[in-house]
């Protein structure tokens, strides 16, 4: 991995929180100071904190995103889950207001009347039924509002990223600023992490070349690491395929949403390649500790880019990504 040595410099900014600004690190209070309240109109906000509504949108502009199968509704429809479900081996249920990965519950297998947790743990039909009901009463929404559940189709990750991940999907966060991608880390499912790609929950955390989709550095709850604590894979070997793709769906997201500063969460289906997971209008910051470096250079050059830069091409914006923020 070409920066590793960025390790030993940032655990030092990390004892002596005065330097981060100094080495380029951005903190939350200028992230929303400077960034999403200066870049993000609120009255846009609806269009990425409601996951049904960011699938609706991207579908209205050929944006790939795993299929919908339904829509939870109302408690009248948990009770005739069954029938919704009956057909299905595989799928995922998430709250369209979630955040933080909380709520969401993928099932890849069935085995008899229950279905099969990435974990290899068996959920019945009543154990789905108070999920939803759990979903729909707020307990995993923004604010604790009342929410809908979302039925959507299972990811089948790319073959190229077998062994990277462990009991989940494996997904790609790309900061994006005024249209233009700034900073990239993949997200690896653990054992810990239930499966689930939150670095929160203990997911595996690596940096991405912007230039070649490779990996740079990994973390794991704040800690360097360089091999997949349960797969045994070298983080070093990693590439993301579809790695120009990839990075023209983050940066359509801002024509699409008029959000100037948001983070794109993609996944590579094995047959459809890069998908649109969801997006998120204040992306966390920790996507520095697994670059080794921090975000504000990258953004105060996209800061002094004129209306006429912005509006160039997508292609165009990710060629000259790719040249200022090359590793």
């Amino acid at each position: 991995m070409a920066l590793l040595n960025w390790w030993q410099p940032l655990r030092k900014m990390l004892i002596a929180p005065a330097v981060l600004g100094r080495n380029g690190v951005l903190g939350m209070n200028a992230r929303n100071r400077l960034y999403i309240s200066r870049y993000n109109n609120r009255a846009f906000y609806p269009l990425v904190d409601n996951k049904l509504k960011t699938k609706r949108l991207a579908e209205q502009f050929d944006i790939p995103v795993p299929e919908l199968i339904d829509v939870i509704e109302s408690q009248h429809q948990v009770a005739d889950l069954q029938r919704y479900l009956q057909l299905l081996n595989s799928f995922v249920i998430k709250p369209s207001k979630g955040s933080g990965g909380k709520g969401i519950l993928v099932l890849q297998g069935r085995d008899g009347d229950h279905w099969i947790k990435s974990s290899g743990a068996l959920v019945s039909l009543q154990e789905i039924q108070r999920h939803v009901s759990n979903i729909l009463a707020g307990l995993y929404s923004l604010g604790g509002t009342p929410d809908v559940a979302i039925i959507e189709h299972c990811i089948q990750f790319d073959q190229s990223l077998v062994g990277f991940s462990h009991e989940g999907v494996p997904d790609i966060r790309v900061i994006v600023c005024r249209g233009y991608p700034v900073m990239a880390m993949t997200r690896l499912a653990t054992h810990s992490s239930d499966g689930k790609a939150n670095l929160h929950q203990g997911a595996v955390g690596v940096g991405i070349s912007l230039l070649t989709g490779k990996a740079i550095f990994g973390v794991m709850q704040g800690q360097r690491v360089k091999i997949h604590p349960d797969t045994g894979e070298d983080l070093a070997r990693l590439q993301i395929p579809h790695w120009q793709t990839v990075l023209e769906l983050a940066a359509r997201c801002y024509d699409v949403t008029g959000l100037g500063y948001l983070g794109t969460d993609v996944v590579i289906d094995a047959e459809r390649g890069p998908m649109l997971l969801e997006l998120n209008a204040r992306p966390g910051l920790a996507i520095q500790m697994a670059n080794g470096q921090g975000l504000l250079p990258r953004l105060r050059k996209i800061d002094q880019l004129s209306h006429a830069e912005i509006r160039k091409p997508v292609a165009e914006r990710v060629r000259l990504s790719q040249q200022w923020f090359a590793d």
